[in-house]
């Protein structure tokens, strides 16, 4: 398994949209994406007036292809909310155990 940091970015003047497609995206992280990734935490991003400009995740996945699988099929992306992706990979010696409540179940161990 692969840890990623995921941070999405939005493009400008998409609040109603995102408020609209919101409980499509819960549901999209809640099932990991129908199970390509795990999603250890996350939380939209604010920009310095407090308004919403984007999201991040933590995701356990089995591949990088399976965490960009898992941010392209996000209902923002697909809506036209989210303008950018970055995934970063974080090292092997990530404490996941440090995080106690993920928001979609834990991937199973090979």
């Amino acid at each position: 398994m692969a840890f990623f940091l995921m941070r999405c970015l939005n493009n400008p003047d998409v609040h109603e949209l995102r408020e609209k497609i919101r409980p499509q995206h819960r549901e999209w992280v809640g099932s990991g994406g129908n199970g390509l990734v795990s999603v250890l935490i996350g939380s939209a991003l604010v920009d310095d007036k407090g308004s919403s400009c984007g999201n991040f995740g933590i995701l356990e996945a089995k591949s990088r292809a399976d965490a960009q699988a898992f941010a392209e099929g996000d209902p923002f992306r697909k809506a036209g909310i989210i303008a950018t992706i970055e995934l970063t990979p974080l090292p092997d010696t990530f404490q996941v155990g440090r995080i106690s409540e993920p928001m979609s179940p834990r991937l199973p161990a090979e």
